[in-house]
């Protein structure tokens, strides 16, 4: 029978044998895990600031919206901090404020910085080739026009990345102190517009004054001006146009596309990862879809509490008026096609690309007024 004693110390020390190895396996692997996951700093977000051109009002939600877009899509990574209008630089001053890296990037139109070229109001306030806002972003995102705003850009110098959204309705003629029956009745007034638009009024006989929204409901009050347009029911409503003029006309050919103009700092875009490019590029693409959504029936909401609630008379401009402006933009737009060679080559892509998809698109869209008529007339 073999020695208890000698047993019980071999047991003893081969247990303690073994815990020390699994006390130091234990060890061993607790600083392997600390090697694994150092305690490293989460990464400050990076901030782009970016300025509006508007102090509050639907356009100042719609920039709102894209950004809260952005931070959906991006999380903690990228942010946006959005300034309203003159919050570093006057809205004039914006595209260059971006161009020089003051600001990292802009929400406006393109009519903004028509002083730099009139193509840019190919971009936003041109000519009607029987195309809707809609069709405008289809020619700069599948008709080529992208390549010819990048072409501007190298011929300016301007060190930019824009995208476009929002298909804007056709804007309003706007406010008047009686209602207009004929274009006659236009001749001689001091009217308020923006981009191209000024050079079509002035060929139809008004005296064009280009004023910041903001502006125009005092203009009118002082008499500054006889008449004016911004763009929207809502807007106008909020500027307090209806203090001024309790005549308003919808439908225009002066302004009947438009879009908003989302521009970064080219070298500060580039910087950015591909990921954070592609969501501030797919952001604006969202944007585009629920701002339609969105603003045509708070614009319709408007128009009727325009009416109901402030006794504004709403009339339809008359066919005779804007067929005047059909004639208005022939004259402008040859006129400046002569002066530059650039400016004819995007019209004329324009009025190709308008050709083509308005010819489907009006063989094959029914009567949507027959349809409204049957149920609401």
């Amino acid at each position: 029978m073999p020695n208890s004693k000698a047993m019980t110390a071999k047991t003893d020390k081969v247990a303690s044998r073994r815990k020390f190895l699994t006390a130091g396996a234990t060890a061993a692997a607790g600083g392997a895990a600390m090697v694994a996951m150092p305690n490293i700093a989460t990464a400050a977000p990076t901030v782009l600031k970016v300025q509006a051109a508007w102090g509050g009002g639907i356009f100042l939600e719609n920039a709102k919206s894209y950004v809260d877009r952005v931070h959906a899509m991006a999380g903690k990574d990228l942010r946006i901090d959005l300034l309203s209008v003159d919050s570093v630089v006057k809205t004039s001053q914006m595209q260059d404020a971006v161009h020089r890296g003051v600001l990292d990037g802009a929400h406006y139109v393109a009519a903004y910085w028509y002083s730099k070229s009139k193509v840019a109001s190919l971009f936003g306030t041109g000519p009607c080739y029987g195309w809707s806002s809609q069709e405008m972003l289809g020619w700069i995102y599948h008709g080529g026009g992208m390549d010819f705003f990048n072409e501007l850009m190298g011929k300016l110098g301007l060190n930019l990345v824009s995208f476009f959204n929002s298909a804007m309705p056709a804007q309003p003629l706007g406010w008047f102190k009686e209602e207009i029956k004929s274009a006659a009745q236009l001749k001689g007034l001091k009217y308020r517009t923006v981009g191209l638009a000024a050079d079509v009024m002035l060929e139809m006989g008004m005296s064009v004054v280009q004023l910041p929204g903001g502006e125009i409901q005092p203009a009118m009050k002082s008499g500054l001006i006889d008449a004016a347009e911004f763009n929207n029911p809502t807007s106008d409503k909020d500027f307090g146009m209806q203090d001024v003029s309790k005549f308003y006309h919808l439908a225009s050919f002066h302004q009947s596309q438009e879009c908003f103009e989302i521009t970064f700092n080219k070298k500060k875009f580039e910087s950015l990862s591909q990921e954070h490019q592609n969501i501030l590029r797919y952001a604006s693409d969202a944007e585009s879809a629920d701002f339609y959504w969105n603003n045509t029936l708070r614009y319709a909401d408007d128009l009727i509490s325009l009416q109901k609630d402030s006794g504004v008379h709403v009339f339809r401009t008359p066919d005779d008026v804007m067929a005047a402006q059909l004639k208005a933009w022939d004259v402008v737009v040859e006129r400046i096609s002569a002066e530059d060679p650039f400016f004819a080559k995007v019209a004329e892509s324009q009025k190709a690309y308008a050709k083509k998809v308005m010819g489907y698109m009006l063989l094959n869209q029914p009567d949507y007024g027959l349809a409204y008529k049957h149920y609401f007339s």
